[in-house]
């Protein structure tokens, strides 16, 4: 079972659409998949349709069930999509108060990780969205992924979002003794402006050898798709959106990276 977490420590650079595409993409290629959403805002959830805070059980009461998980527990927190062969676990507002109410607890960033070893045999992909802020959540979402994909908006602002987290994975690297495998990955490219095309000089000069060398454009079909409640290589297969995405999960499938021990 591939787990790949897509992160980075600014919103509005392109995560959800990124897992949403993905696992589109993923489901076309006859793969079982679960998406988790570690967000509190739950914007996975929404992109699909799926208003969790009307649902009995979510992320939030995983973690709240940690000492008694069982494979069946853990599916009792998932939901099925309105796309067959695609599930969410997904978030709620209530995901917001962990880091004060449980994140002090031994153990809390493994939890993750141990749920999605129960169901391992139950998918073939998870594609983890996360918060745009350090915390127990996206501590879980690193510990639990073989490869993390950093979606990165390109304009300047969004590249230091990317320093940090970077940074994070570093650091959180050598607290775990794991060199972190990732991907960077520029998003919303609009090639008629200079700013686009300057921000991706300087992702090549900077991250060369992370950077995934193509881009992901800007285009009105991901959110006509979230409009529709569906990945867009569901709703507009043929759109250049898609189609990027299909070349970059064609390079990530032959790179399969994963975590390094060191030592």
């Amino acid at each position: 079972m591939k787990i790949w977490t897509i992160a980075n420590q600014k919103g509005g650079v392109g995560k959800t659409t990124t897992v949403a595409s993905l696992a589109g993409s993923f489901v076309k290629r006859g793969q079982r998949v679960l998406m988790v959403d570690t967000d509190p805002h739950a914007s996975l959830g929404y992109y699909l349709g799926i208003d969790s805070e009307q649902l009995p059980s979510s992320l939030y009461n995983l973690f709240l069930a940690n000492k008694t998980l069982t494979a069946d527990t853990v599916q009792m927190h998932i939901v099925p999509t309105n796309v067959e062969g695609l599930d969410l676990m997904p978030a709620t507002m209530a995901l917001a108060t962990l880091d004060r109410s449980l994140g002090h607890q031994e153990g809390m960033g493994l939890i993750l990780k141990k749920a999605l070893q129960l169901i391992e045999d139950r998918y073939d992909v998870v594609l983890i969205d996360c918060p745009p802020v350090l915390g127990v959540l996206m501590v879980n979402a690193l510990a639990a992924s073989e490869h993390i994909i950093v979606p990165v908006q390109t304009e300047f602002l969004a590249l230091k979002g990317l320093d940090r987290m970077v940074k994070t994975m570093l650091l959180m690297g050598r607290s775990k003794k794991v060199s972190y495998s990732y991907t960077i990955v520029p998003t919303m490219y609009d090639k008629r402006t200079r700013a686009a095309s300057a921000a991706l000089l300087q992702l090549t000069q900077d991250y060369n050898e992370e950077l995934w060398q193509d881009v992901i454009p800007v285009d009105t079909k991901f959110r006509d798709a979230s409009l529709s409640h569906l990945p867009a290589s569901h709703y507009a297969p043929s759109s250049r959106g898609v189609k990027a995405y299909n070349r970059l999960l064609e390079y990530l499938i032959a790179k399969e990276p994963s975590h390094v021990k060191l030592g």
